[in-house]
C-alpha cells in the first residue's frame, strides 16, 4: 500500500482481525455484485469504500423513478440510464482507486461462469429466483462463496452459503429450484427503504470478513430480519445429502 491508501483506509488497519494484511486482501480481491439495485447499491457502496480492488456490477436494467426511493447509488439525473454505468460514476466518486466493471446484461451460461470463477466473492442481489438458482450453481461448480440477500416488505434475509466448507448448504437446499416458494417483486408487495440498506450493508460485511479471512460467517445459517418489529432470528441450515445441486460434491 502506497502512503495514501494506509491513510485512507487507516481505520480497517486499525482492526486487529483486519489489519494491514487483511486490507491488501480486499485490494487484491475481485467482487461479483449480481443486481444494482436495493441491495446491490449498498453492498457496493461499502465494498468500494472498504478497498475491494475490483468490483464488477452486473445489470441489465435501467434506473426508473421508483428505484430512487432506495436504490442508493442512483441519482434523479440518471434515470433512464444504464443502472451499472450509474453504479460506476458514484463508486468512482467514492474511491476512484476502485476498478469498477459494468456488465450492462443479465449474466447466464457460460458468461456467469466466468465471472462467478474469477471472483473471490459473490453476491446475489438480485430479485428472481432463476438467477439466484443460476448463480448458486455457478458457485457450487466453482467453489465460490455467496453471500445472498433478501428484502421484501419488512422482511429481510441474509445467508452465505460457502461450497469450500465440506457440509456447507447451498441455495437450493434452502430454497429448491421449482419448489414451493412465492416470488414476490417490490414493484408489487413494496418494501421498507432502510430495509434494503441493512441488508445490504450485512453483505458487504459478510464479503469483507471473507475477503480478510477473519471472524465467523453466516456459512450455514440463515437471519431473517422482521424490521417492523425490529426482531432478528437464526436459523441453522443443514445441508441437504440429496441437493441435486450440491449433493454429489466431494466433501473431502
Amino acid at each position: 500500500m502506497n502512503d495514501q491508501q494506509l491513510l485512507r483506509f487507516s481505520r480497517h488497519i486499525l482492526l486487529d482481525p483486519i489489519g494491514i494484511e487483511g486490507q491488501e486482501r480486499f485490494l487484491q480481491s475481485r467482487v461479483l455484485v449480481v443486481g444494482a439495485g436495493g441491495l446491490g447499491c449498498p453492498a457496493a457502496l461499502y465494498l468500494a469504500a472498504a478497498g475491494v480492488g475490483t468490483l464488477v456490477i452486473a445489470d441489465d436494467d435501467t434506473v426508473d423513478l421508483t428505484n430512487l426511493q432506495r436504490q442508493i447509488l442512483h441519482r434523479d439525473s440518471t434515470v433512464g440510464h444504464p443502472k451499472v454505468e450509474s453504479a460506476r460514476t458514484a463508486l468512482h466518486d467514492i474511491n476512484p482507486g476502485t476498478e469498477v466493471i459494468a456488465l450492462q446484461t443479465r449474466l447466464s451460461g457460460d458468461a456467469l461462469l466466468a465471472e462467478v470463477a474469477a471472483a473471490d466473492v459473490v453476491l446475489d442481489c438480485c430479485d428472481n429466483f432463476a438467477t439466484r438458482h443460476a448463480v448458486n450453481r455457478a458457485c457450487v461448480a466453482t467453489r465460490t462463496p455467496l453471500v445472498s440477500g433478501a428484502a421484501i416488505r419488512f422482511d429481510g434475509q441474509v445467508a452465505v452459503f460457502d461450497s469450500r466448507e465440506p457440509d456447507a448448504p447451498c441455495y437450493h437446499c434452502l430454497f429448491p429450484e421449482g419448489g414451493d416458494a412465492e416470488e414476490v417483486r417490490c414493484a408489487v408487495m413494496g418494501v421498507f427503504a432502510p430495509l434494503t440498506g441493512i441488508i445490504g450493508t450485512m453483505q458487504a460485511a459478510e464479503a469483507l470478513k471473507l475477503l480478510a479471512q477473519t471472524g465467523k460467517s453466516l456459512a450455514g445459517r440463515l437471519l431473517l430480519l422482521d424490521a417492523l418489529g425490529m426482531e432478528w432470528r437464526s436459523i441453522a441450515l443443514p445441508r441437504d445429502a440429496e441437493c441435486a445441486v450440491c449433493g454429489a460434491r466431494d466433501t473431502r
